[in-house]
């Protein structure tokens, strides 16, 4: 909705004007325009009679929109609007600017053949602008006649070539002037040395606004926290970005993240590095010349700290640490999100979120754990608004409404569609009674018997398309990542299978059921390689029990089938493979009382194990083929 209270320009463009004469040094040498200035507290000129604006108006054929009108009436023209615009235009020196920087050319000569009508008309604005700087550096300021909002106003456009950016739109020009006093705090929030404090009204009206939200922030009013730090941060007020930052990072926002002020103080650096860190080494293009520059200021001490960060952050041994109670609730939450459980190990860390201690007053929430390879991947937006919205280190607030668990209690997403078409065909082995750590030594040879350090769903691609040369082409060694299928349950999951061959295929369930039992799942209903096909195998005690495979349209059975798994239930014609899926998974869900953890297993970071081959040895006599490309040549 368009804001159409009046500005009140009289009190704001004084007030600017004190807080300008007041910033600058005794000894500094100023124009006789500026010492003027200062000794007189206003940086603007008598206001315009209604005369000399509706002169300005003929003579431009034009009525000014109302904000620049309202201001001639308090200033004929303006000094030192923001840090680059020495002059700024009042009734006698507003003119079109009608290309006279040929600028309509260059940015036409950047447009895309297929540029639409908006984009033409951005550029032409150099053409039809009323341009307002008279003095500047090199910085362009015009109001577009052809840009106007429902109140009349006319936008404001500015663009400066040493900004390599495009230019900046403000609905009106009031915004723009606000704009413009922004920078000039910004500009001088950080005095140098030898220069004045920089401190008056509105720099004490701000900092008690960031201080106010420092509080908001911890109990739980994030939002309004956020509004009241943006704004501050609009002005440069020291601690704003930092504060701010620490929100906008639990929201999963990451660009233009970097913490300032805050991140480089030791008192602080233990709980933002890791964060500022691992978004630095996620990106691998990036020198660590671009980290350094976002620690400018820091002592060693915590340029050390960030270096040994980056190191463990990139072999994937950062561990994050924390005091007190909340910090036992970590390692708990950690060793149930190790096994696949992130709704579990969610859970315990906001159930201890209320008695979590910040390290100092500029700390609003723990925040190192996002670089925890275990840890990290919990965060999703709902959740970090669920931390957020959580009253802690003392403070008091109603308790936010826990966020949806991510996990269905079932194996039926299985058979959902897959955005990114990553689950067309899987297999999976459970193993009843059984730790995760124990299913290496039961589908696993001896040389690859126990678990990597865990890893995500693209990293175990890469690394399979890595080691495929360790072994013979004709063997089937599944990379599959473990967890708990359960309260009884345990799993190896291979979200990347190979080519299912019914003829070579031999199902690992009687191996891993010595003194308990096993069920091997391979499903291909979806594949977009080859015929639609689905495997169960159920063993007890080193010995299958039953068995079926559909492939090709024709079921293959072995052993007693228990009603609920009968083939014949979910494949009655072949126009119904496809939909027999979910149906399938939920008569394995209700006949073992399992349920795979989808957020893990797509998403998160579990250990993993390479297990012997799926396929039978070959027979005597038999020889097989293997050819390789290399680009788009056979060889």
């Amino acid at each position: 909705m368009t804001n159409t209270t009046p500005f009140d320009w009289r009190p704001f463009l004084v007030r600017w004007s004190g807080e300008w004469s007041d910033s600058l040094p005794d000894d500094e040498t100023t124009s006789q325009e500026d010492e003027a200035a200062r000794r007189g507290r206003w940086l603007g000129f008598p206001p315009a009679s209604e005369e000399r604006i509706a002169a300005m108006e003929d003579r431009l054929s034009r009525r000014m929109p109302p904000s620049y009108r309202e201001f001639l009436k308090a200033s004929d023209g303006w000094q030192h609007a923001g840090g680059f615009i020495r002059l700024l235009a009042g009734t006698t020196d507003a003119r079109w600017h009608d290309n006279e920087s040929g600028l309509a050319d260059m940015f036409e000569e950047y447009l895309d053949d297929d540029a639409g009508p908006a984009e033409r008309r951005d550029a032409d604005i150099w053409r039809r602008g009323l341009q307002l700087d008279v003095e500047s550096d090199a910085t362009y300021v015009l109001l577009d006649p052809e840009d106007v909002g429902d109140d009349g106003e006319w936008a404001v456009y500015t663009w400066a070539g040493w900004r390599a950016a495009p230019p900046e739109r403000y609905a009106n020009f009031a915004e723009f002037m606000r704009s413009m006093h922004q920078e000039f705090h910004s500009l001088r929030a950080r005095p140098a040395d030898g220069e004045p404090e920089f401190a008056n009204d509105t720099t004490r009206e701000l900092d008690a606004l960031v201080e106010q939200a420092r509080l908001d922030a911890l109990r739980g009013n994030w939002e309004r926290a956020g509004h009241a730090l943006d704004e501050a941060r609009k002005y440069g007020r020291p601690r704003a970005a930092g504060l701010g930052d620490q929100i906008r990072r639990l929201l999963g926002r990451t660009y233009m993240v970097y913490f300032d002020d805050v991140v480089t103080d030791p008192q602080y650096a233990p709980e933002l590095l890791p964060a500022l860190v691992a978004e630095h080494a996620a990106h691998s293009y990036r020198g660590d010349s671009t980290l350094m520059f976002h620690l400018r200021g820091a002592g060693d001490n915590v340029v050390s700290l960030a270096y040994a960060m980056l190191e463990q952050v990139r072999n994937g041994t950062y561990r994050y640490t924390a005091a007190g109670p909340f910090g036992e609730a970590v390692e708990r939450a950690r060793e149930l999100a190790r096994w696949g459980d992130t709704d579990g190990a969610w859970r315990a860390l906001t159930d201890t979120l209320p008695v979590w201690q910040p390290l100092g007053p500029d700390h609003l929430a723990p925040l190192g754990w996002v670089a925890d390879p275990l840890l990290g991947p919990l965060l999703t937006p709902e959740r970090g608004r669920e931390l957020l919205s959580t009253p802690r280190a003392g403070q008091t607030g109603e308790a936010p409404s826990p966020a949806a668990g991510l996990d269905p209690d079932d194996l039926t997403w299985l058979a959902d569609p897959d955005p990114h078409d990553n689950l067309t065909s899987y297999r999976f082995v459970l193993v009843e009674g059984m730790s995760p750590e124990d299913l290496p030594g039961r589908l696993a040879d001896g040389n690859e018997a126990g678990l990597d350090d865990p890893m995500t769903p693209d990293e175990a691609r890469r690394r399979s398309l890595r080691t495929q040369g360790d072994f013979s082409p004709y063997e089937d060694r599944a990379l599959t990542a473990v967890g708990r299928a359960g309260t009884r349950w345990s799993f190896a999951f291979d979200s990347n299978p190979a080519h299912f061959d019914l003829r070579r295929f031999v199902s690992p369930a009687a191996a891993a059921s010595a003194g308990t039992r096993a069920v091997v799942v391979w499903s291909g209903l979806t594949t977009r390689h080859g015929e639609p096909f689905f495997h169960l195998s159920v063993a007890q005690d080193g010995a299958q029990r039953y068995a079926f495979t559909y492939a090709d349209g024709e079921i293959h059975r072995t052993g007693e089938i228990p009603r609920a798994l009968d083939p014949d239930r979910f494949f009655r014609s072949r126009e119904e493979e496809t939909m027999a899926e979910r149906s399938l998974l939920e008569a394995v869900t209700g006949e073992f009382g399992v349920r795979l953890p989808r957020y893990a297993i797509t998403n998160g970071r579990l250990h993993t194990f390479t297990t012997r081959s799926w396929t039978r040895p070959r027979g005597t006599g038999e020889t097989y083929v293997v050819t390789s490309t290399t680009g788009d040549a056979a060889r």
